[in-house]
């Protein structure tokens, strides 16, 4: 009989199974599909939504491509276990809006608990002396600006360079409650965890080609939900 490990980094975690390609995964990477009381599919990010759930592994032009065919109504009748159901036209546009307004109110959260700083002056002090632990450059953000707190970051022996956020000053801005929000680094392990994992699942399904260029933070697994719903 084989012994059972007291790892906790090789305790089970739970997977869920794309109802499109098939492919298993943990609940954190993929997205959750739930039915409204009317029966309507919406997209669940946070997996929170009560009943019976639709588990997801892929972009947005690939759900687009099976909605239409009518390919994905069908996969998530079999989910649901009816096929009294409505698939809207726009479920990518609403998957995506609300994969982009979950890693804004999480970096809001993070914000607001004391765990990033932004001001190109205190995030590089910060960098150099090795507190970063996640850097994100609005993507208005000026070339030299990147460069020189990119190297403040390897400097004090972070990544190779700071992540491009999708959205500009003036939306960053208003997600942290602060001004003129440029560059934001995140200075505590499990709070850059959180906002790379929410960040790469946005851009894994806008974009999946696109990668999260300057790599995720190493410590954590990068959930940020209790995603162990069906």
């Amino acid at each position: 009989m084989r012994a059972r490990s007291n790892d906790p980094l090789k305790a089970h975690v739970p997977e869920r199974t794309c109802i499109l390609t098939r492919r298993k995964a943990a609940p954190g990477a993929l997205i959750r599909l739930a039915l409204s009381p009317e029966g309507e599919v919406a997209p669940d990010v946070r997996a929170r939504a009560p009943g019976r759930g639709a588990w997801i592994g892929v972009g947005r032009a690939e759900l687009d491509a099976a909605n239409a065919k009518g390919k994905l109504k069908a996969a998530l009748a079999r989910a649901f276990k009816t096929n009294d159901l409505t698939v809207p036209a726009d479920l990518g546009e609403r998957t995506g809006a609300a994969l982009r307004q979950y890693t804004l109110d999480r970096l809001g959260m993070e914000a607001r608990a004391g765990n990033l700083i932004n001001g190109a002056d205190k995030v590089e002090a910060a960098a150099r002396s090795g507190k970063v632990r996640f850097l994100i450059h609005a993507t208005d953000s000026a070339d030299d600006g990147r460069r020189k707190l990119d190297q403040a970051w390897r400097v004090g022996g972070g990544g190779p360079r700071g992540v491009i956020f999708p959205e500009g000053r003036t939306i960053l801005s208003m997600a942290l409650g602060r001004e003129n929000v440029v560059h934001v680094a995140l200075t505590d392990p499990a709070a850059a965890s959180r906002v790379s994992h929410a960040l790469a699942r946005w851009r894994a399904f806008t974009d999946p080609d696109e990668g999260l260029e300057g790599g995720a933070p190493a410590s954590g697994s990068g959930s940020t939900d209790d995603l162990t719903k069906e």
